[in-house]
């Protein structure tokens, strides 16, 4: 169904734009980046996991420079206190008053770099601002500017220091994603770009943050038929009766899929949502909701290939204006 479903995609030429400016420094990831700037067009929260090295933070910057909105990064560290990301309140002797003084996370784009390095007391104060758009601090609370986006980076579970993610936080994440190692061509291609100074140093906005929440806006307008909403459902729905997995897809986990698939035809060109936009995109957008029982980890079954082939066995809907040949 997808030869025949894409012969009508004219990619959005803002988002495509937007994407061949990041491609100016991550070589060779297209794929990466379009499904990154698909999170962040429907409102979610990135998150990158590789090892160390292969520009997961430089990806990151590089995003928050095309979008054009103000950017803050957060290094994680495991002596980070909550109020470091959030804000505190201090006292103010003149006017003998509290004045609060806001954290980085009070920010429209958000690095949240090794988010796996700090405690899981410190992780705990991203949750609130991830879902609601807002912090609380001292019983006030403070609403975040639009767009709101977090992307986190960290290293894979096995390494030395870290820390898992509470099952909240992940779930708040829209999708997560992985670059891997350049090929030896794109490699060599990245060491000629760095030769004279960064890439990253000359690049420059492609819009503006008002342009940014109107695209938004759009890719939420976008026709989402009720065979899909089903699909989706179902889906969810065998997660959570089977045997491997202790936690199944949650209802945030569903209305997460079929933002990112209204998102991904709005990136295509379309005005609606087809069976291969969400069947791309169930993989990066649940797996990392998806928890293993201790007896799956235990017999090496893998989230993503059980998810895998519930997806192989569920029947594709047909919609009635896509040609079949």
């Amino acid at each position: 169904m997808a030869s025949k479903t894409r012969i009508f995609d004219q990619p959005q030429p803002l988002v495509e734009r937007m994407i061949m400016n990041v491609e100016k420094v991550i070589v060779g990831k297209r794929d990466t980046i379009e499904k990154a700037f698909i999170a962040m067009l429907s409102g979610g929260h990135l998150l990158l996991e590789d090892v160390p090295g292969v520009g997961k933070t430089m990806l990151a910057r590089a995003l928050a420079k095309t979008i054009g909105c103000e950017f803050k990064r957060i290094q994680c560290t495991p002596d980070l206190l909550p109020s470091d990301v959030t804000g505190i309140s201090v006292f103010n002797v003149k006017s003998n008053e509290f004045e609060f003084r806001p954290g980085p996370l009070m920010t429209s784009v958000v690095l949240a770099d090794e988010c796996n390095r700090t405690s899981p007391k410190t992780q705990s104060a991203f949750l609130e601002a991830m879902e609601e758009k807002r912090v609380t601090i001292d019983g006030t609370s403070y609403e975040l500017p639009k767009p709101f986006v977090v992307i986190a980076t960290q290293n894979p579970m096995d390494y030395e220091g870290t820390y898992a993610l509470p099952e909240a936080q992940m779930d708040r994440f829209m999708m997560k994603l992985s670059l891997g190692y350049p090929t030896h061509d794109q490699e060599i291609l990245m060491l000629d770009r760095l030769q004279d100074r960064h890439p990253l140093e000359s690049l420059k906005p492609v819009i503006v943050q008002d342009e940014f929440v109107q695209l938004q806006k759009e890719a939420a307008m976008i026709h989402v038929d009720n065979t899909l909403k089903d699909f989706i459902v179902r889906l969810a729905l065998a997660t959570r009766d089977h045997a491997d997995y202790y936690i199944g897809a949650s209802p945030r986990a569903s209305y997460a899929l079929m933002r990112a698939a209204q998102t991904a035809a709005y990136v295509k060109g379309r005005t609606f949502v087809v069976p291969d936009d969400i069947k791309d995109l169930v993989l990066p957008v649940w797996t990392h909701r998806l928890i293993l029982t201790s007896d799956a980890r235990m017999m090496g079954r893998s989230a993503e290939l059980i998810l895998q082939g519930l997806l192989d066995g569920m029947q594709t809907p047909v919609l009635r204006y896509v040609t079949a040949k």
